[in-house]
């Protein structure tokens, strides 16, 4: 049988076949993904195949079919492994509120960083927008602003008024999203406007922190009334670009790599190098200067700091 990881806890899976029935399944023999040093073989989002057992009632899994993509963070106390947070996503979706709480720059970029470098498409939701004074809501589309112009796609959103929210079904369609933010963005509250006949609780999937030798996620997916899934994911400053170069960082930062060529030298960071096109392109405004100090901050590993 062939299915879908829809949840995730220790040594058990919930798989959806294709019939959309659930079957409690566990991992037969010893998986390895090529390239990838992890501490969990199966995520939410892979795709299985798997035999059931009708005595034991439960099944189990036999192969991992390959994965289009998949995002990924630190093991806690492992540094060289990492921990698969969700595979095969369709969309990230960003969750973002100007204040209570207030969704930093700096976050947003490393989620759209960690999107790039792992292939994921990402989208902006402005969320809380009834909350706003005028004042704020200029913010709000000097923010989209900035960020549709380097290619990203934004969306103003209302769970109390529903501004935004037909546009949203529309852009998750049947989708597989994965949903992050700040806890307290309102991501339950939009998620269940979307979709009023479920009572989904995002952001209480917690890590259970042991005193051994790494951090289990528990994961879930959720299929929506309009067919998209959502995925919720931990906090993105967990995320972690896993064993990346600085010198690549650039390269996450579309609106700096189609430049980046021009610059003098080729191995050029853009900090201190003479003849620097992206330092050339923020002093002329064409790059956001906020965009590149969190790019340095990002070099510095500053973006790890709390609250940022």
């Amino acid at each position: 049988m062939k299915g879908i990881v829809v949840e995730s806890t220790g040594s058990w899976y919930k798989v959806e076949a294709e019939d959309k029935i659930l079957y409690r399944c566990k991992l037969r023999g010893h998986f390895k993904i090529k390239g990838i040093k992890s501490t969990n073989p199966i995520a939410v989002g892979d795709i299985v195949d798997f035999k059931w057992e009708e005595k034991a009632e439960m099944g189990w899994i036999t192969k991992i079919h390959e994965r289009k993509n998949y995002i990924i963070r630190k093991s806690v106390n492992l540094s060289k492994r990492s921990h698969i947070i969700a595979s095969n996503i369709d969309l990230a979706l960003l969750i973002i509120t100007l204040n209570h709480p207030r969704t930093s720059t700096g976050f947003i970029d490393r989620f759209l960083i960690t999107c790039e470098a792992y292939h994921i498409k990402a989208h902006l939701i402005f969320n809380k927008i009834d909350l706003y004074t005028e004042k704020e809501n200029t913010e709000v589309q000097n923010l989209m602003n900035q960020y549709e112009s380097i290619g990203y796609k934004c969306y103003k959103t209302s769970a109390k008024t529903s501004e935004g929210l037909e546009t949203l079904r529309g852009v998750m369609g049947d989708k597989t999203c994965l949903v992050s933010g700040h806890s307290g963005v309102g991501k339950s509250a939009l998620i269940n406007a979307i979709d009023p006949s479920k009572d989904i609780r995002i952001g209480e999937i917690s890590d259970i922190h042991n005193k051994g030798k790494h951090t289990t996620t528990y994961a879930q997916m959720h299929t929506l009334d309009f067919g998209a899934r959502i995925i919720d994911s931990p906090g993105i400053k967990e995320f972690g670009l896993f064993d990346f170069k600085k010198e690549e960082l650039c390269s996450y930062f579309p609106e700096m790599i189609v430049i980046a060529n021009e610059c003098k030298y080729n191995n050029c960071t853009h900090v201190h190098e003479p003849q620097c096109a992206v330092k050339d392109a923020v002093e002329l405004g064409y790059i956001s200067a906020d965009r590149y100090l969190n790019y340095l901050n990002m070099l510095d590993g500053k973006e790890m700091n709390e609250g940022y």
